[in-house]
């Protein structure tokens, strides 16, 4: 189906919304789908990693990142699949990790705050933990010499109340 002028001028600017709202961005090839697995995966990406997928116009495409600065090699050949993630970059790439491994889509290359992603780092990308499970851990790293402060200071308090304490039931036992 050919484009009018207009509809290019329209999907160019809306793809270079997309690229400077997003936070990464990941390229994807893609074969035999469904609709419904389609349909499945846009509503996971949105409901869990705040983002989205768009079938693109690889040409269109380019120029928007020609547009935004953003430099590429290669990833844009044949059908592409792209995925925007808003906020939550590599819940997004696990997402798009685990519905590659159903061999329907195939990672090409990926755009991190402008940077280029080869596929490996994509998938270490994905396989970093949840965001709250990283600012669980940081906040434990963080508060943990804190509560050993805590523990080392109220220690000779505590030492010295079971010296009172022993004394004070052996002068009962005395008595």
């Amino acid at each position: 189906m050919a484009f009018t002028r207009k509809q290019k001028e329209s999907l160019l600017k809306e793809y270079s919304q997309w690229i400077s709202d997003s936070q990464a961005y990941f390229v994807l090839s893609y074969g035999n789908m469904t609709m419904r697995s389609i349909d499945e995966l846009r509503a996971r990406i949105r409901n869990e990693a705040d983002g989205h997928i768009h079938v693109v116009k690889n040409t269109l495409f380019k120029l928007a990142m020609d547009q935004a600065g953003v430099s590429y090699d290669t990833g844009f050949t044949g059908r592409s699949l792209i995925g925007f993630a808003n906020s939550d970059a590599p819940t997004l790439a696990k997402i798009l990790n685990e519905s590659c491994k159903g061999n329907v889509f195939e990672f090409k290359i990926g755009y991190f705050d402008g940077k280029t992603l080869s596929v490996n780092e994509i998938k270490a990308l994905a396989e970093l933990p949840p965001l709250p499970v990283m600012r669980a851990t940081l906040l434990g790293v963080i508060s943990a010499p804190a509560s050993k402060l805590v523990r080392t200071l109220a220690e000779p308090a505590r030492s010295m109340a079971a010296v009172v304490k022993s004394y004070s039931e052996a002068d009962a036992v005395a008595a």
